[in-house]
C-alpha cells in the first residue's frame, strides 16, 4: 500500500501540468526592473542558467530600470501571456499596488504570482559624513530636527521606501523621502547616501556591504528578526530600537495575467526544482538569503497579504499615492 502511495505521489510530481507538455520550446526572457548589479538582477542571473539547463532553452535576463522600478513591469504587462517573458521583481511588486496611482498596469490584477525565490534582510545605513554611529543617534537626531533629515529609496512603493516609512512610524520620527530619479538603479541610491545627499536608507545588505567595509557607510541595524550572516556584528532594528520589527526584502517571479494555468504550474514546479538544487541552496545561503518554500497558491496569497500590509502603512504614514 505504502509503495503504491509513494509511486502515485512521485508520478504526480514528475508529470508535466496539463497544457504545458511542450513548454518551453523557445528562449525565455526574464525582465527585472532595478538595473544591473541590484538584488533582483543578481538572483535572476543565478536562477536563469539553472532553468536554461533544465529546459534546454536559452533563458536571458534583461534590465529595465526606471520610473521608480515600474518600467519593467509595465513592459511585461503588455507582452503576450504565454510564459516566454516573465517578471523577476522584489516585494515592490506587491507594494506599488498600494503606493502608486495611474500606472499603465495593475500590479495585482495584471500579473499572476508564480513562485517566490528568496528573502533576506535589509540594512539601515547612513553615510560616514552624517556623524551618526548608532540607531539611537539617528533617532535622536531626527527628533531634534523634525522633517529635516532625508531618507533615500529606489522608488515610491519599493521595499526600501515602505520599510523606512514603517521604521519612522514605529520610532516616531518625520523625515523627507528622496526617491530614485528616472533611470537610477539601487546602486545610485546607495551612492547618494555615501555622498551625503541623503541621510539614511534601507539597502539590500549585499549591495551596501562594500561601502560598509570601506567605512563609507555606517550599518545601524538589519531589518529582520535575526541578525544577518553577512553582518553578524550589526544588531537587528528590533534589538536596537523597535521590539518586534521584522521587514525582509523578498524576491519572486510573475507572469502576465492570462498565462495558461499549465504553464504557470510548470514554471512554479521547475523554479522550485532548481531552487532546491544544492548549487542554488548554497548560493542563497552565501548571499545571506533564506528559502521561502511556498506553493504557487500560497505565494499568490502572500503577495496579496503584503499589498494589504503596505496599504495600512501608507495610511498611517499619511503618504499620498
Amino acid at each position: 500500500m505504502w509503495t503504491r502511495l509513494f509511486l502515485g505521489f512521485f508520478f504526480s510530481l514528475t508529470l508535466a501540468p496539463q497544457g504545458s507538455e511542450n513548454y518551453p520550446t523557445r528562449p525565455v526572457r526574464m525582465i527585472e526592473p532595478f538595473g544591473a548589479g541590484g538584488g533582483v538582477d543578481t538572483i535572476a542571473r543565478a536562477v536563469s542558467p539553472k532553468l536554461s539547463e533544465l529546459w534546454g532553452q536559452p533563458v536571458t535576463v534583461e534590465n529595465h530600470p526606471g520610473a521608480g522600478s515600474t518600467a519593467g513591469p509595465a513592459l511585461v504587462a503588455k507582452l503576450p501571456a504565454d510564459g516566454y517573458t516573465v517578471l523577476v521583481n522584489s516585494s515592490a511588486q506587491a507594494y506599488t499596488a498600494a503606493f502608486v496611482k495611474n500606472l499603465p498596469y495593475d500590479p495585482l490584477k495584471d500579473f499572476i504570482p508564480v513562485a517566490p525565490l528568496t528573502s533576506q534582510p535589509y540594512v539601515l545605513v547612513t553615510g560616514k559624513s552624517s556623524g551618526i554611529a548608532t540607531l539611537g543617534e539617528l533617532i535622536a537626531t531626527a527628533k531634534a530636527k523634525p522633517g529635516q533629515l532625508r531618507f533615500g529609496s529606489s522608488g515610491l512603493g519599493t521595499g526600501t521606501h515602505l520599510g523606512v516609512e514603517k521604521f519612522n512610524l514605529e520610532v516616531g520620527i518625520r523625515a523627507v523621502h528622496v526617491p530614485a530619479r528616472q533611470g537610477d538603479a539601487i546602486v545610485d541610491t546607495i551612492a547618494n547616501a555615501v555622498a551625503g545627499r541623503t541621510d539614511y536608507l534601507l539597502a539590500p545588505i549585499e549591495l551596501a556591504l562594500p561601502q560598509i567595509r570601506d567605512g563609507k557607510l555606517i550599518a545601524l541595524g538589519v531589518s529582520t528578526a535575526r541578525r544577518s550572516v553577512l553582518l553578524p556584528e550589526v544588531p537587528t532594528i528590533a534589538e536596537a530600537a523597535v521590539a518586534g520589527f521584522d521587514f525582509p526584502i523578498w524576491y519572486g517571479i510573475w507572469v502576465p495575467a492570462g498565462t495558461p494555468a499549465g504553464v504557470v504550474d510548470k514554471l512554479a514546479m521547475d523554479i522550485g526544482r532548481v531552487l532546491a538544487g544544492p548549487d542554488l541552496r548554497d548560493w542563497v545561503a552565501k548571499h545571506g538569503g533564506e528559502p521561502m518554500g511556498m506553493t504557487q497558491p500560497e505565494f499568490a496569497r502572500f503577495v496579496l497579504k503584503e499589498s494589504e500590509s503596505a496599504q495600512r502603512i501608507i495610511k498611517a504614514a499619511g503618504v499620498k499615492p
